[in-house]
């Protein structure tokens, strides 16, 4: 198993707060679970977003409120700040739940602690990597790409069902302007020979 895919602490990356301040060492070697260092990570890009937009920099943003108001602006940032974090946890939270990440980073941390004893390869059944992504990956792309052709020939089908009626609707909406056009010139033909009914026998005898 490659190196880079352990997460150990003490290789000469240090992570600092928003103060500026180094978290304390931990000894070489110490093993950091990815599901802990994701958290870990998202603690540190709130403190440093909080860090950001400091309440200075929000009262120079809105300076001639923040002199009419101060205590009202204050409040407002903290509510702004509070709303900001959470919303960023619970989609965070979401991404997790939906990738389902908490079990998967799990998963990958005990089969990298499972390969550190081992002196062959990783899984590599062609010793190719790049052939074996393909014959992993290959079978999942082709069930998705007939996925999407299913969907694509249900709604190809449904869009001439949808042509069909419209044919048909504008069919029978031909056929009722004939049948009206028929039924207006009889009218008139029987007009006409009222109109000529009533001439004869209006004149003399």
């Amino acid at each position: 198993m490659a190196e880079a895919s352990s997460v150990n602490v003490g290789s000469g990356c240090e992570e600092r707060g928003p103060e500026g301040l180094s978290p304390e060492p931990l000894p070489p070697g110490t093993t950091i679970s990815r599901v802990k260092l994701l958290d870990t990570m998202v603690d540190t890009f709130l403190q440093k977003l909080i860090a950001a937009g400091s309440y200075q920099r929000f009262t120079d943003c809105y300076k001639r409120f923040y002199q009419l108001q101060p205590e009202m602006t204050q409040r407002i940032y903290d509510k702004f700040i509070t709303q900001l974090q959470t919303s960023i946890r619970e989609e965070i939270s979401e991404i997790k739940a939906e990738g389902n990440l908490e079990a998967v980073l799990n998963a990958l941390d005990t089969i990298v602690e499972e390969g550190k004893d081992r002196k062959e390869p990783a899984w590599r059944p062609s010793g190719i990597p790049e052939k074996d992504l393909r014959s992993t990956m290959m079978p999942y792309f082709l069930q998705q790409r007939d996925a999407l052709q299913r969907r694509v020939q249900r709604q190809e089908a449904e869009n001439r069902q949808l042509a069909d009626a419209v044919l048909a609707g504008r069919k029978q909406l031909e056929e009722l302007q004939l049948q009206g056009q028929a039924r207006q010139q009889a009218w008139q033909a029987l007009h006409r020979k009222q109109k000529e009914l009533v001439a004869v026998l209006k004149e003399p005898e």
